[in-house]
C-alpha cells in the first residue's frame, strides 16, 4: 500500500508476472515418484471437508487452520484398488499412532473409514485412485502454536484423485542427488510421524531439482543413508536387500510390505546403517511409496547404479503386487462375511 492507502498496481503486476513465468517454465518432463498420467476427470472431483463435499475450485480451509499456520497436522496417502483401500488397517494404525503422539483427537476409526469410502463413492471411483487424508488440530482464534487457541475441533480433508503412476518414470528410473539437509533424530522431529511439518524434505528436494536430479536422497545425523525426501530407499547388493534402520525415516507401508514379502520369498533383508559408498557400488536401487509402488533408481549423484539389470526389482514388484491383491481379497471376503 502507498502512504495514501492506495495499492501499487505495478507491484501487483510484477508479482502476478512472476507466478505466470514460473508456471510457464514447468514442463511435462518433470519426473518424480509421484508423477502421474494426466486425467481430466480430476478437474471435477469433489473434496471432503469436515463432512461436506465441495467442487475442487471451492474447496477451502481457513487461513487460521493449524496446519497452515504451524504445520500442526497428520496425514495418510492411500490407494484404492477394486473399490477397496490397500492395507487400510496399516494406514489407520499409523494415523492413530501419529494422533496419539501429537495429542490430536481424530475421532473413532469407523468415522474415518466411512468418510474415506463416502469420498470415493461420491466421485464414482473404483481403481487407480490416490487419496490424501489430512487432519489438522483445527482453526485458531489467532496465529499461534498453542493448542488452547483452537476453536472447535480438528479439520479433516480428503482429496481423492484419479492417478496412475507414469510408466515412463518407471521405465527410465530416477536420478537422485544427496542433499545436504539431514533427517532429524527422533528427539528433534520423529521421522515416524507422518506430519505436515515437511519443510526439511522440501528444501532437500529443491536442492536435488536445482542439481538436475529428480528427487533427493537424505542422510541421517551419522552420515548413513536414511531415505528419499518423499519415499523410502532400498539397495540390492550381493543378492541381499538393504534399507535403513528406520530410526530416521518414515515407516512406509510399502516399505514394510516389501520387506515382509522379500523375507517370505527367501530373500535376505537387512535394516542396517549403510553409506553412500555402498549405494554407489550396489547392484540395484529403488524407492518405495504408496503411490508409485517400487520405482527404480538409475543414478545417485551422477553415478550409474549397477549395469541396468533389474532382476531384484522386478521380483520384488511382483511380490508386492501379489501382497496388494491378497490384502484386497481379504477385505472383500471380510465384507461379504466369508472367512478370510
Amino acid at each position: 500500500m502507498s502512504r495514501g492507502g492506495q495499492a501499487h498496481p505495478a507491484r501487483k503486476l510484477r508479482r502476478s508476472d512472476s507466478f505466470r513465468i514460473m508456471a510457464d517454465t514447468r514442463t511435462d518432463a518433470d519426473r518424480s515418484t509421484h508423477a502421474a498420467v494426466p486425467d481430466p476427470r480430476n478437474d471435477t472431483v469433489e473434496i471432503f471437508i469436515n463432512g461436506e463435499f465441495f467442487p475442487r475450485p471451492e474447496a477451502k480451509i481457513s487461513v487460521f487452520d493449524s496446519g497452515f499456520l504451524v504445520g500442526d497436522g497428520i496425514w495418510e496417502g492411500l490407494r484404492l484398488h477394486e473399490g477397496h483401500f490397500a492395507f487400510l488397517d496399516r494406514h489407520l494404525d499409523r494415523l492413530e499412532a501419529g494422533a496419539a503422539a501429537t495429542s490430536l483427537d481424530i475421532g473413532p476409526r469407523s468415522g474415518i473409514v466411512e468418510a474415506l469410502y463416502a469420498t470415493v463413492e461420491r466421485n464414482s471411483m473404483v481403481d487407480d485412485v490416490h487419496v490424501r487424508l489430512m487432519v489438522t488440530r483445527g482453526d485458531k482464534k489467532t496465529p499461534s502454536q498453542h493448542p488452547s487457541n483452537v476453536i472447535g475441533g480438528p479439520n479433516m480433508v480428503i482429496i481423492a484423485e484419479h492417478k496412475k503412476a507414469d510408466p515412463a518414470v518407471i521405465d527410465a528410473g530416477l536420478d537422485l542427488f544427496t542433499a545436504t539437509v539431514r533427517r532429524p533424530p527422533p528427539d528433534t522431529l520423529d521421522q515416524r510421524l507422518n506430519c505436515h511439518s515437511k519443510l526439511h524434505e522440501v528444501i532437500a528436494l529443491i536442492q536435488a531439482v536445482n542439481a538436475g536430479a529428480d528427487e533427493a536422497l537424505m542422510l541421517d545425523p551419522t552420515g548413513a543413508v536414511a531415505t528419499c525426501n518423499a519415499t523410502n530407499f532400498f539397495i540390492a547388493t550381493g543378492g541381499e536387500l538393504w534399507t535403513s534402520t528406520g530410526h530416521y525415516n518414515l515407516h512406509g507401508i510399502t516399505r514394510a510390505v516389501v520387506l515382509e514379502a522379500a523375507e517370505a520369498d527367501g530373500i535376505t533383508t537387512r535394516q542396517t546403517p549403510f553409506s553412500l559408498t555402498d549405494v554407489y557400488a550396489a547392484d540395484e536401487a529403488f524407492a518405495t511409496g504408496t503411490f508409485g509402488g517400487l520405482t527404480p533408481v538409475r543414478t545417485v549423484d551422477g553415478r550409474t547404479i549397477g549395469n541396468g539389470d533389474t532382476t531384484m526389482i522386478d521380483r520384488l514388484r511382483n511380490l508386492y503386487l501379489g501382497a496388494v491383491e491378497a490384502d484386497i481379497a481379504r477385505q472383500i471376503k471380510a465384507a461379504t462375511g466369508a472367512t478370510p
